[in-house]
């Protein structure tokens, strides 16, 4: 018993310190996040048409890539009758909704390339400007 007081002595706090955050690290990692919040938040409560189309633009990408899984693992897109359900969920955690609570709209073969994929924003409508546009795979930026 000696020899292991003996060791723990001799042992730098650092090493017998356990693996985790202090409560300091844990309070500034808030405190940073709560100005992050302060600064962020109003301007998306400023632009919530806006947050909604990012929004979209991110869940096209989103199903995308799980679409270009599906097609690895198939070795073709879906069909349109099949629709974006059949990626859930082994590709997809749920059914994709856009930010006004419909579907996503899915061709296959597309119009615009091997397949589809769409929204109609706010209004529901083809067309439109603005939250009203159609959000779109063929028009989404690639990152």
């Amino acid at each position: 018993m000696r020899h292991s007081l003996a060791n723990s002595r001799s042992t730098p706090v650092r090493a017998r310190r356990a693996a985790g955050f202090t409560l300091i690290e844990v309070l500034v990692v808030v405190v940073i996040l709560g100005i992050l919040a302060a600064f962020i938040v109003p301007n998306l409560m400023d632009k919530p048409g806006q947050a909604r189309m990012t929004k979209a633009h991110s869940d096209i990408r989103a199903i995308e890539s799980a679409l270009n899984m599906y097609r690895l693992e198939k070795h073709n897109y879906p069909t349109t009758d099949q629709g974006l359900e059949i990626l859930v969920p082994a590709f997809l955690p749920h059914a994709p909704i856009d930010p006004w609570n419909r579907p996503y709209q899915y061709l296959s073969p597309g119009t615009h390339g091997q397949f589809d994929l769409f929204s109609l924003g706010r209004d529901g409508q083809p067309g439109g400007e603005g939250e009203d546009a159609d959000i779109t795979n063929w028009t989404t930026p690639k990152n």
